[in-house]
């Protein structure tokens, strides 16, 4: 029976083994509240110790946690979706190798050490995104690396600014005199790994990889790597100036902006990546409004249901002979209805429909930024997301489980795969538990209670109604009559963010390195280097020969006049 496994489901149940063994261990922690740090000192030098530090904490152990019990459903899944691959094995190391490094970034709190996750990150998730060896892949690849590559020269950069304190210990900084200027940096790095305006382009992009990387990496891992950075970094960073309203207003326009481009998108995938965006928006929003365990709330329990949200989309696009676009969908839920039902819940979930793990996060950031002295510009912004929400993922239902059959008839959907349903219900269980279930380890953590109107209490509920209810009126059956309007264009292109992000810097980039390339490798460098110093000196050489040849004569000519002239002397006298 061993022989037989394969690699992706040994992967899986290790993964799933490690997940279950550690939860006893993480409950104990937050129950006792336990923080252990190892420190290994490398070496000192001039008053700065390179130390090597583990971290284990209720944060990091629940964090690991809730990635691997992901990964294991996720490899799991890839059992079936990936059985046809000819490289599964390469594919499975580079899934574990991603999972190595989440674990190394939540347990390490010392920055240069936490390169090593922070890096492997950014370096195995363009191997997964080119995985589909393509031009298309290539290009989202490139954007999703450039893109986090500003993010890991940032930490870089602090890394320099924190030598100024002697140590790179996340959980003792202190202030110094450009404390500010590192705040910044960890603050960019977070943006740009966690998408947020203006970084935002490469997560839909990212979508090209296949469908169990867009799963694991699109939900639990790369793009939460930013938040529980400053998650991690909170106590240092609340302590600067200005901080938090920046934060608060970046995150409320990326929350915007991913919201109004999912109603507008037509690509299954790219509808629940934008989604993502704007969840993540609401998890910058919580740690913009001074709640970091808050946001860690909505990051658990966004995880497991936007794993399962993934999950189901692959089982559709594999069911449905590859094809993404919902229009060309429907009809689902008679075909797969294990799989709409585990859909369904996923969908309420992100909605925040009561009693699923989304609402009791979601609800409670929401109704947080009510009772906080926020201005009444960010709230109404804030609502008015919360309700495209709704109506994007009305759309995706209505459209692809619930709408008319406009695919050919001949293809039937089946779910006969145990792979696959064991992984999305284990899911769907861990995304209707969860909330329940972290909502009391996490209520230690909140602020002091405190009380809303009943008339506030019910905006959130009337806000998702009311989204449903638009989308509802506004519902476009008829697709291919309308012309590209340059407002949709607008709106689809995420704010013209991702063509501005792609080809002009590309093009920016390459004209500079063009014009260095002539006027400095093979202008200036040329004529002040190689050719340069060949030509002065075989000009000076030409003139010294000139010369030489020219005064030969003249000498020659000179003494024999002399000589001449001595003589005549010599007779004369």
């Amino acid at each position: 029976m061993y022989i037989n496994l394969k690699s992706s489901s040994i992967s899986s149940m290790f993964l799933l083994l490690y997940s279950v063994c550690l939860f006893p261990i993480t409950m104990m922690f937050i129950m006792m509240n336990y923080n252990i740090i190892l420190e290994w000192s490398i070496f000192q030098m001039s008053s700065c110790t390179m130390t090597f530090m583990f971290i284990l904490d209720p944060i990091s152990l629940s964090f690991s946690n809730i990635v691997c019990l992901i990964s294991g459903c996720v490899m799991l899944f890839s059992s079936s979706y990936m059985s046809h691959d000819p490289f599964l094995k390469r594919f499975v190391w580079l899934v574990m190798l991603f999972v190595l490094s989440m674990n190394l970034l939540v347990f390490i709190p010392s920055l240069p050490a936490l390169l090593l996750g922070w890096d492997g990150l950014g370096i195995v998730s363009f191997a997964l995104v080119i995985y589909y060896q393509n031009m298309k892949s290539l290009g989202a690849g490139m954007v999703t690396v450039l893109a986090n590559r500003i993010g890991d020269v940032m930490i870089l950069i602090s890394i320099g600014l924190l030598v100024l304190q002697g140590h790179w210990s996340i959980i003792s900084m202190w202030d110094f005199y450009l404390s500010s200027w590192t705040a910044l940096t960890i603050t960019l790095a977070a943006m740009t790994k966690s998408a947020q305006i203006p970084f935002s382009s490469w997560l839909p992009a990212a979508m090209a990889a296949p469908t169990p990387v867009s799963a694991l990496v699109h939900s639990s891992t790369l793009v939460t790597a930013g938040i529980f950075l400053v998650i991690r970094f909170f106590p240092f960073l609340d302590s600067i100036s200005g901080f938090k309203p920046a934060l608060l207003f970046i995150s409320v326009l990326t929350l915007l902006m991913a919201g109004i481009g999912a109603n507008y998108e037509n690509d299954l995938k790219k509808i629940i990546a934008l989604s993502t965006l704007s969840q993540l928006g609401v998890m910058m929003m919580s740690l913009g409004l001074g709640m970091p365990y808050l946001a860690l709330f909505h990051l658990y329990t966004h995880a497991l249901f936007k794993a399962l949200l993934f999950l189901c989309a692959g089982m559709f696009i594999h069911n449905s002979s590859n094809t993404q676009d919902i229009r060309h969908m429907g009809m689902l839920f008679s075909q797969a209805p294990l799989t709409t039902a585990c859909m369904n819940i996923a969908n309420l979930s992100l909605c925040g429909a009561p009693f699923l793990s989304g609402f009791y996060s979601k609800d409670l950031i929401l109704e947080l930024s009510l009772s906080n002295p926020t201005s009444f510009l960010m709230v109404l912004l804030i609502f008015l997301a919360t309700g495209m929400t709704a109506a994007y993922s009305f759309r995706l239902s209505f459209c692809s489980l619930w709408g008319s059959v406009k695919g050919g008839s001949y293809h039937e959907k089946q779910e006969l795969d145990p792979y696959v349903n064991w992984a999305t219900t284990i899911l769907a269980l861990a995304a209707l538990v969860a909330g329940f279930a972290l909502q009391n380890i996490f209520l230690d953590f909140n602020p002091l209670p405190f009380i809303l109107p009943f008339y506030l209490k019910m905006l959130t509920m009337f806000v998702i109604l009311s989204g449903l209810f638009i989308a509802f009126i506004a519902w476009d059956t008829n697709y291919s009559s309308k012309p590209m309007t340059k407002a949709k264009f607008f709106f689809s292109t995420m704010w013209f963010l991702a063509p501005i992000s792609a080809q002009p810097l590309t093009k920016f980039s390459m004209l500079l390195g063009t014009h260095i390339m002539k006027s400095i490798d093979m202008g200036w460098l040329e004529i002040l280097g190689g050719q340069g110093s060949a030509f002065v000196t075989s000009a000076l050489s030409t003139n010294n020969q000139k010369i030489q040849i020219k005064s030969f004569n003249f000498f020659i000519a000179l003494i024999l006049f002399v000589t001449i002239l001595f003589y005549m002397t010599l007779f004369i006298l």
